[in-house]
């Protein structure tokens, strides 16, 4: 029977093979589904036929999607990794201030406003505050303290903290009289100011990109030999890191880019901001990369941070949260308003567990500590 079943299945259903229906035949004995069995033994292959092509019809399709769908709607998804906040730089950078002046001499010593130390009657002392002294300066040698009250400088009274810095700046290294406060104790300190050491202004290495390249570039202006020579600004690659996405596409330290998806770019500063501004991470972007000897067009996917699953909600049955950058996971199983039979909540290191809303048990509290004050 089971021979004559099949091969009239075949000649009703042209487009399942003898070997699919052998295999749903076979499913139902082999799970021991009893009546399943015992149905396609008696039932008539037309009617096999019409339930196979009910399965196979458009509105199962339909079913599977919508409830996909559905599913799919209730799942809610956040960066596997916490993404900073990148601020751009400017294409010009200056790492010098405005304000500052060059000094001809260093007492060695930084100070302040010698301000009350009252919250509601803020008012402003005679001299200035030491607020720090470096070590083996010329304060330093000379005993003065963090804390100490400046008051004059070879009679000079000293109110503000621009007084001082106005001597460092015009005067020249010699024995300058400190009248110092320190509590209730007025004291003179002989301070020897030494020359002010000048230290060169710091100085640009690369611009880097620690998100959708994860490399760092320097601007070079490169002349292409081509029939028209011509010269133009590239982005030069001088760092990678590990997880670069450059590795993988072949471009490696010393390569130039000139051009992402087709235009030219005018610096290294400009490469990171069009990646930053006008893609997504993840994005597939087409660079023009310049080796030494020709360009090549390579395909480019920007780093992702990976996803996670943040949340999950299927009505009262389940519901499921956690945050990364808050690092708190809560679970519930059953949830019927007024009780759950399950609760399951995460904080940092600290676990609770809880049954029909009556019994709670937690793990792993952190321990609150009082660090000594120096």
């Amino acid at each position: 029977m089971s021979v004559r079943f099949l091969l009239s299945a075949t000649r009703i259903l042209p487009g399942v093979s003898a070997t699919g229906v052998r295999f749903i035949f076979t499913l139902a004995r082999c799970f021991r589904f009893s009546q399943l069995s015992q149905l396609a033994q008696l039932a008539q292959p037309s009617q096999i036929a019409q339930l196979l092509n009910f399965v196979s019809s458009g509105r199962i399709k339909a079913l599977f999607f919508f409830a996909a769908f559905s599913l799919a709607g209730c799942v809610s998804y956040e960066p596997a990794q916490l993404i900073p906040e990148l601020t751009l730089s400017g294409e010009d950078v200056s790492f010098s201030s405005a304000n500052t002046s060059e000094r001809q001499i260093d007492f060695g010593l930084a100070v302040g406003a010698n301000e009350s130390d009252s919250l509601f009657d803020l008012a402003t002392l005679p001299g200035v505050l030491v607020r720090e002294v470096i070590a083996g300066g010329a304060a330093a040698t000379a005993g003065i303290r963090t804390g100490d009250v400046i008051l004059r400088i070879d009679n000079l009274p000293i109110d503000k903290p621009d007084a001082l810095a106005s001597i460092e700046q015009t005067a020249q290294p010699a024995t300058f009289e400190f009248t110092v406060r320190r509590d209730t104790t007025v004291f003179l300190a002989s301070v020897i100011a030494s020359p002010a050491r000048s230290t060169p202004p710091p100085r640009e290495l690369y611009r880097s990109d620690p998100l959708a390249t994860r490399a760092g570039y320097t601007t070079q202006l490169l002349t292409l030999s081509t029939s028209t020579s011509r010269s133009i600004a590239a982005a030069t690659v001088v760092d990678i890191q590990l997880d670069s996405p450059l590795i993988p596409a072949g471009i490696e330290i010393g390569d130039a880019i000139i051009a992402l998806e087709g235009r030219e770019i005018n610096s290294a500063q400009d490469l990171i901001s069009r990646l930053t501004l006008e893609h997504e991470l993840g994005d597939r972007v087409e660079v023009d990369v310049y080796d030494g000897s020709s360009v090549q067009r390579k395909t480019l996917v920007l780093w992702h941070p990976g996803r996670r699953i943040s949340r999950v909600s299927l009505g009262p049955l389940l519901n499921y949260e956690a945050s990364a950058q808050n690092a708190t996971t809560s679970f519930t199983f059953i949830n019927l308003w007024l009780f759950s039979v399950y609760q399951y909540g995460q904080s940092g290191g600290e676990r609770t567990h809880k049954l029909l809303s009556i019994f709670e048990f937690a793990s792993d509290y952190g321990e609150l500590i009082e660090e000594p004050q120096p």
